[in-house]
């Protein structure tokens, strides 16, 4: 009996993971060096989701600042392009976790999260802009 149940278990186990919705993007928590490089890719859009009070203190090249906190943020993450990559961060990732779930919630397919926000980014060494 322990046998049949064990076997059950794992047939709704997988039948359940392998119902997922495909439609929704995949969010990819991303090294550093794994987000240099996505950088150096054509076509994707990277977003600053801090404060612009923090941007003073540095911010990646070619980053647009959408304020996790501005009261019209889920307006301004859906302009957007949902076909293109969006490679975000924060100071240390709590806020780009969360962005990159209303993203996925929005249709976005390709969402990738810099692990350690900003500060792992400036801690490896890679380099920051501190004027616009």
């Amino acid at each position: 009996m322990k046998k049949v149940l064990t076997i059950l278990s794992v047939a709704i186990m997988v039948l359940a993971t392998s119902c997922k919705d495909e439609s929704q993007g995949e969010i990819k928590l991303v090294t550093p060096e794994e987000m240099q490089t996505l950088l150096e890719q054509k076509d994707v859009q990277l977003v600053d989701v801090r404060t612009p009070k923090e941007l003073e203190d540095g911010f990646i090249d070619n980053a647009q600042n959408i304020d996790f906190n501005s009261p019209t943020f889920d307006e301004d993450i859906l302009k957007l392009d949902k076909s293109k990559p969006v490679v975000l961060y924060c100071k240390s990732g709590g806020r780009s976790a969360k962005c990159a779930e209303k993203l996925q919630a929005a249709g976005f397919i390709k969402i990738f999260d810099l692990d350690g926000g900003i500060t792992k980014w400036k801690f490896k060494g890679f380099k920051i802009q501190t004027e616009n």
